[in-house]
This record gives structure tokens, C-alpha cells and sequence, in this order.
């Protein structure tokens, strides 16, 4: 895969990936990202300019707790209430009016932060020559992070709308726009939305 510099422009070879943009983070629940109402619009403006380059995933909790293993387990116990047994299931689609554009968009589902764990997204990204990956979504620094980190080390040029990212936490979405910034800075481009709808031509 070909590394490309960040003054590049954005191609056929580009896709979107935006992570876990669900009810179950939306609405009034304990796991509430106050944030995604005004990070809302600007991925929505992303995923319209192209629908069909577009990817959401979703994190879909086991059944029960005793499904998982080691610290998952814990985590669930904790967190039993987001469990499928106990869940509305509607609270883990992707929220109005993402849900829309699919199809043409893509959905993939996955059980752990990443969407990369089980290989299946990043052999759809080969297959389709995808080398450049825009990443917006929800949590910058859990299930987004997740997602960036393994998409460099598949090789991707990541590109991140600081506008298209949300988190509960100001201060660890802060702190990890600094560390991309001075730790990752020739791997992951800092722009925003409308520098990416300007940039993204096919």
C-alpha cells in the first residue's frame, strides 16, 4: 500500500468510516455522549457527499455476560444493562438520519472496540483499494481510537475531521488530538469537515 502525503487530495481510493454513531450513545442512557447532537450534522454532510464510500459500525453487546471472557465479562457485569437480554434493541441502530443512507452505505457490526478485530473490514477495504480512511464518530478515545490505531497498523492513511469526532470526556479528546498531532503526525492528518467536502473528488 502506497503512503501518500497529507497535502493530497482525497480519491476513489478513499473511504469513510464512521464508528458506532448509535441510539444507545445518543439517547438518555448511562452511556450517553453528550456531544454527538452538534457532531451530528457535520457526519451526516460527510456520509451524504458519499453514501456509497461510506461505512458505519455498530457495537453490539453480547446476550449476557457469561458470553464473553476475562475482563469483557467484568465489564459486562458492570454494564449489564446494555446487554442484548436486557436492551432495547432498537438502541443499538445507527441514529436518524444516518440509518437513511444504508444502502448505499455499509453497515458493519462488531463486540469489541475496534472494527478491525476479526479482519473482515479491513479485507473489504482491500478489495475495494481503499488506502485513505476518514474516520469520524463516537468515542474519540475508546472505540475511535480503537479504530485508528489499527487502521495505521494495517497500513491506512488516516484522516480525522476534528468537527466529526465526539467523546464524554473534553479533556482525553484533547489530549489525544495533541498526541496525534505530535506522536502519529505522519500517519494521521488533523483537518476538519469542510476542508474533507472540498478536498474529496472522484
Amino acid at each position: 500500500m502506497s503512503r501518500k502525503s497529507p497535502s493530497e487530495g482525497l480519491n476513489q481510493q478513499t473511504a469513510h468510516l464512521c464508528v458506532d454513531m448509535q441510539r444507545m450513545f445518543a439517547e438518555e442512557t448511562e452511556w450517553r455522549t453528550p456531544w454527538m447532537d452538534r457532531v451530528l450534522p457535520v457526519v451526516e454532510a460527510i456520509a451524504r457527499h458519499r453514501p456509497e464510500r461510506t461505512i458505519f459500525t455498530r457495537f453490539i453487546p453480547p446476550k449476557t455476560p457469561g458470553d464473553v471472557a476475562g475482563a469483557w465479562r467484568d465489564y459486562f457485569r458492570r454494564w449489564s444493562q446494555f446487554t442484548q437480554a436486557e436492551i432495547d434493541p432498537g438502541l443499538l441502530d445507527i441514529v436518524e438520519p444516518l440509518r437513511a443512507l444504508v444502502p448505499p452505505a455499509t453497515v458493519f457490526d462488531k463486540s469489541v472496540y475496534s472494527p478491525f478485530h476479526d479482519g473482515r473490514l479491513a479485507g473489504w477495504l482491500r478489495e475495494r483499494e481503499v488506502e485513505t480512511l476518514l474516520v469520524t464518530g463516537t468515542e474519540t478515545d475508546v472505540c475511535v481510537l480503537a479504530a485508528v490505531m489499527d487502521a495505521i497498523d494495517h497500513g491506512f492513511r488516516v484522516v480525522l475531521p476534528q468537527d466529526g469526532l465526539c467523546s464524554g470526556s473534553d479533556e482525553t479528546h484533547d489530549a489525544l488530538m495533541r498526541v496525534y498531532a505530535s506522536r502519529f503526525s505522519q500517519q494521521v492528518e488533523l483537518t476538519t469537515s469542510q476542508d474533507i467536502m472540498r478536498r474529496w473528488v472522484l
